[in-house]
């Protein structure tokens, strides 16, 4: 009996260490990092991947344009005279190359020449090799010695602490805090102000990127005036620092420091009154006497834009939105009569984000963009009666205004969204008259980059899709017809190794209503007898979208989906591009954002049998950093693993202009129940924190907030620090977090065994 019992015991033994070895985790290989690896921007552009999207360059005497066509043989310059329209060789590579190569002692390749600058003057081509400036005939190569080089220094290191007169008699500049002028014939100085002290600065500004080194320590100096056309009047402003409060950082990468450097710049909150102030002042320059011309003081972050008017030369256009950017105003300073005087004025119930007026020359009227109609769209504002008369109307969105011809009087615009039966994230061409004739010149269903091409009658378009490969067009102002194709994507060498092409669907957003769109990206070696983790690549800032709607995206995700996930990029509602309304849906409610991602992925779980919705992971930066994390806090059922890069958590410690547009101001209770930090205790899976040490974007404190808030619920989490990093990442540092990023899905999200001894480059 005691044998067989341990027979039995030992069986028991043998299978309990079997069974251990079943369920151990699956190790990555080399050979499947480098699946990945391979599919990096680095490794397929122009490696594999070819003319996804072509930069058209016009040479600047107007006789045609330059552009590069890549092959698999290297690149190559090639032209278009707009004489004959034809595409051709720009030069002989292998001509050029032999000459340089001898010029300069080195082998060059005809197939690899990096030229800049490259421009065209009467029958030579001239640009910069090597960081040298050269002229090239088609025989000959000769060094240059560039006078615009020299200029660019000049410009380069100009004084920037001072400003003449248009007419050339007065110097502006400022000391002790005050303005004063100089005159530039006698030398006499008068002093304009006398207030200025220590944080009440005259003609200066707050750079956005400023950084103060150390306690007490001076802000970079900045100085800005403006003249009239005809020098009669000085117009700045005044900043106010006194009682505004700064963020802070400190910096712990500096190699030969073993204290952290303190670092601090101005930036307010959401809701602060100690907050950094600018007050516009006039000056009349020949009584030295300020004007009694009273625009309101604003905060540095929404300030007051003012624009001297083209054909009335004492007068300027102020533009400003109220705090909470409910209001958008244009007001005519008169600075003859010291007076203000109402233009345009627009209000809404949520925010104004998109807003934008031009002068033109000759016109008497401003060219307007606005949301005003619930679409964004184009207007006429009369300079005189302030009458609005609408150049576009309809239910689509105008994107930008790509070019205003002042002689025909035409405006060239992109807009997406005027076929109802095209993906609205498409963008077209039109031009519209004065009388509101509308025009289209690239009637073609997928999305048009554009490229204007001023000194001619034509313009460069590439048109394309994210499933359907690019081709860069010579179009006719005019009509629109195509004149000549310049390049075509090759993408041969990806779909001989079995690479597909993105997937686009759309399904109805959470309304019930509204299509939403979103594309994904598979394996390279993918199966459909498999299933498939999900990875949501994320950002739902209210100011931007993320549906892909060119070519050159079509291998944005690629690399991480190689890794054996499914990588899905969805705009649900509450997002830009689309109506007003689609985009208010996030107003004050940016906590449920990602609530149209959830459905989104439900339905491809239920429209492919691959699709595996238990398996859903989720990575973001900046605001998508705040979605990644928000999204196992909000939807911890649902999405399992999380990786949020310099996320802004809890909105309240964010940059004022950005929530204070997008979730509202006054601050109110909302703000604390969106708040990541607020809901730390919800945390169920697996969620990774990344944050550069030095960001002065989005500030890292919001991350140790949020750190602090988990510890404090007891949950675990994973943190990693960037000493020496801004709100993006670079070089090997971007590799590193890569990396982290890589192995974090896989180890928690494709339940495999990590390797870190690889190059992701």
């Amino acid at each position: 009996m005691k044998v067989f019992k341990l027979n039995i015991q030992y069986i028991t033994l043998t299978l309990l260490l079997i069974a251990g070895v079943s369920f151990a985790q699956e190790k990555m290989t080399k050979a499947d990092y480098q699946q990945a690896i391979d599919y990096t921007y680095g490794n397929v552009i122009n490696q594999k991947a070819f003319n996804l999207k072509t930069e058209v360059h016009e040479f600047e005497e107007g006789s045609g344009i330059w552009f590069l066509n890549y092959d698999k043989a290297g690149k190559t310059y090639l032209g278009v005279n707009y004489k004959d329209l034809r595409t051709a060789p720009l030069f002989d590579h292998a001509k050029l190359a032999e000459s340089l190569s001898k010029e300069l002692d080195k082998n060059v390749e005809a197939t690899d020449l990096d030229l800049s600058r490259l421009e065209r003057k009467a029958e030579s081509l001239y640009f910069v090799f090597d960081g040298k400036p050269f002229s090239w005939d088609g025989d000959s190569l000769k060094p240059v010695d560039s006078k615009n080089d020299k200029a660019r220094d000049s410009w380069r290191n100009r004084d920037r602490s001072t400003s003449t007169s248009p007419d050339g008699k007065w110097k502006a500049f400022v000391e002790n805090h005050n303005l004063f002028l100089e005159d530039a014939g006698s030398g006499k100085r008068v002093q304009l102000t006398t207030d200025g002290e220590p944080g009440y600065d005259y003609a200066s500004s707050i750079g956005w990127f400023d950084i103060i080194e150390g306690e007490g320590t001076e802000r970079p100096p900045h100085f800005d005036v403006q003249w009239s056309p005809d020098s009669k009047y000085l117009v700045t402003q005044v900043v106010d620092t006194r009682n505004a409060e700064k963020m802070y950082l400190l910096d712990y990468s500096i190699d030969s420091l073993y204290k952290p450097k303190l670092l601090s710049y101005y930036r307010g909150s959401p809701g602060d009154t100690t907050m950094v102030t600018y007050k516009p002042v006039f000056f009349d320059v020949e009584t030295k006497e300020q004007l009694d011309i009273d625009l309101p003081k604003k905060i540095h972050v929404n300030s007051i834009w003012l624009k001297w008017m083209d054909d009335e030369p004492h007068k300027m256009i102020a533009s400003y939105r109220s705090r909470g950017y409910k209001d958008q105003y244009l007001k005519v300073v008169d600075l003859d009569a010291q007076s203000i005087s109402p233009l345009y004025e627009e209000s809404v119930t949520t925010s104004i984000d998109n807003f934008e007026f031009r002068e033109v020359e000759g016109w008497q009227d401003f060219v307007v963009l606005s949301e005003r109609s619930g679409w964004k769209q184009l207007y006429l504002l009369n300079k005189q009666s302030g009458k609005l008369k609408p150049l576009t109307n309809g239910e689509f969105v105008v994107n930008e205004i790509v070019n205003i011809d002042t002689k025909n009087k035409l405006i060239y615009y992109l807009a997406s969204g005027v076929d109802k039966a095209a993906n609205p994230y498409h963008q077209q061409l039109y031009k519209v008259s004065l009388n509101g004739k509308m025009t289209s010149l690239t009637p073609e269903p997928v999305n048009h980059d554009i490229q204007f091409l001023e000194g001619s009658a034509y313009f460069a378009d590439v048109l394309s899709a994210v499933d359907k490969p690019s081709k860069t067009l010579l179009r006719s102002k005019k009509t629109g017809k195509i004149i000549e194709t310049l390049t075509e994507a090759d993408v041969d060498a990806l779909t001989c190794e079995g690479w597909q092409l993105p997937e686009v669907f759309s399904l109805t957003g959470k309304d019930g209503i509204t299509p939403i769109y979103g594309a994904f990206w598979r394996p390279v070696n993918f199966h459909a007898t498999k299933k498939y983790p999900v990875i949501d690549a994320t950002y739902t800032g209210p100011h931007t979208q993320m549906f892909p709607r060119s070519f050159d995206r079509a291998l944005s995700h690629q690399a991480m989906a190689n890794l054996g996930f499914i990588v899905v990029a969805v705009d649900g509602l509450g997002t830009a591009a689309r109506s007003k309304a689609f985009r208010n849906v996030s107003y004050r409610n940016m906590g449920d954002n990602l609530r149209d991602h959830v459905n989104a992925i439900r339905f491809l779980g239920e429209k492919y049998t691959w699709v595996d919705t238990d398996r859903v992971g989720i990575f973001g930066h900046s605001a998508g950093g705040y979605d990644a994390a928000h999204a196992v806090l909000a939807f911890p059922d649902f999405y399992k693993v999380a990786v949020a890069s310099s996320g802004d958590h809890d909105f309240r410690m964010e940059k004022a202009w950005w929530p204070e547009m997008y979730m509202g101001y006054p601050i109110d209770e909302r703000y604390e129940q969106v708040s990541n930090v607020t809901m730390a205790p919800n945390l169920k899976g697996k969620l990774l924190l990344v944050h550069g040490g030095i960001d002065d974007n989005v500030n890292p404190s919001g991350t140790f907030k949020l750190a602090e808030a988990l510890i404090k619920a007891d949950k675990e989490f994973d943190l990693l620090i960037i000493p020496s990093q801004r709100h993006g990442y670079s070089g090997s540092y971007n590799s590193y977090f890569q990396k982290k990023r890589w192995n974090y899905f896989i180890k928690n999200l494709l339940n495999k065994e990590p390797l870190w001894d690889y190059n992701i480059n």
